[in-house]
């Protein structure tokens, strides 16, 4: 079996994730690669480092690879999809973050978890992703160009609001009138877009959700549309330019760029184990429907 692990941070709780994981994988005889910037940065911080001399880096991924452990919180999955990209390797998340809605993981069921992914007592769960095309083309996106949460356009250099012109399938729905604009994925639904006051859909739902940020108008609420739906943008306001950010990774278009948006031709598989689900984490990490009368 070959695995990739990932990780973008050191801390103490990632060094306990890290030397638990490693010695599992020694343990089983796992053919394991590390992504050279978090080998280098283990390198630095661990004197264990010597202890895991065997396994190999990895700058890019291929279709040899069997799954890959995402080590940190929920973003550093979404970094994670950039490696995997459209070649199908299921990825697990150990959480070593703050909520870990996407990185399910505990650091004390790192080996049990380990042991039923060889076992295969798994279950894949299919993500959507957005894609992304500007015309005129910025390199920053047409490199990566890509969201497994969102895509949104904002405000830059600035207090004033922007005006966010939207097309669907191109019909005019309205111009928004704010600091921006989400277009979230069922995954992103628990991410940006909820804390705009866009609702949580399900993994498996086939729709997107439209969510504005800070409206200055009453009427503007969330609109879930089917995820067939080709989204145009184009922003307009009193700067030169606003930021578009897929994930974590921002750029800086001008204004009255066109922004085309529509599902992308892959999906990421994530490994969901038997003890878990999309509503055992709502209930969970977000608490949903909490109420004593439950208990």
């Amino acid at each position: 079996m070959k695995v990739a692990v990932f990780g973008r941070f050191y801390n103490k709780n990632t060094s306990v994730s890290v030397e638990r994981l490693f010695n599992y994988l020694l343990k089983k005889n796992i053919d394991a690669y590390i992504e050279t910037h978090f080998f280098n940065l283990i390198r630095e911080n661990s004197a264990q480092i010597n202890d895991f001399s065997s396994f190999k880096t990895f700058d890019t991924l291929d279709t040899s690879f069997d799954f890959l452990v995402s080590i940190g919180g929920d973003g550093t999955i979404l970094r994670a999809i950039t490696f995997v990209k459209d070649i199908d390797i299921p990825i697990i998340g150990i959480n070593t973050g703050r909520l870990g809605f996407l990185a399910t993981i505990q650091v004390d069921v790192i080996e049990s978890a380990m042991q039923n992914i060889i076992d295969g007592n798994y279950k894949i769960s299919e993500r959507s992703l957005l894609a992304v095309e500007t015309s005129p083309e910025n390199d920053a996106i047409s490199v990566m160009n890509f969201a497994l949460n969102e895509v949104a356009v904002s405000r830059k250099n600035t207090t004033s609001m922007i005006t966010v012109e939207t097309h669907l399938d191109g019909e005019y729905l309205t111009s928004y009138w704010s600091d921006g604009l989400i277009l979230s994925t069922p995954t992103g639904s628990t991410g940006y877009s909820l804390s705009c006051g866009g609702p949580v859909i399900t993994p498996s739902t086939n729709s997107f959700v439209l969510t504005p940020i800070a409206p200055h108008n009453l009427s503007a609420r969330p609109l879930i549309i089917p995820d067939s739906t080709e989204v145009h943008l184009r922003v307009s306001g009193r700067e030169e330019n606003h930021l578009v950010s897929l994930d974590s990774r921002i750029a800086t278009l001008d204004n009255g760029t066109l922004i085309k948006i529509k599902k992308a031709d892959f999906k990421i598989k994530m490994i969901d184990l038997l003890d878990e689900s999309f509503l055992i984490t709502l209930r969970k990490k977000l608490l949903w429907g909490e109420d004593k009368r439950n208990n």
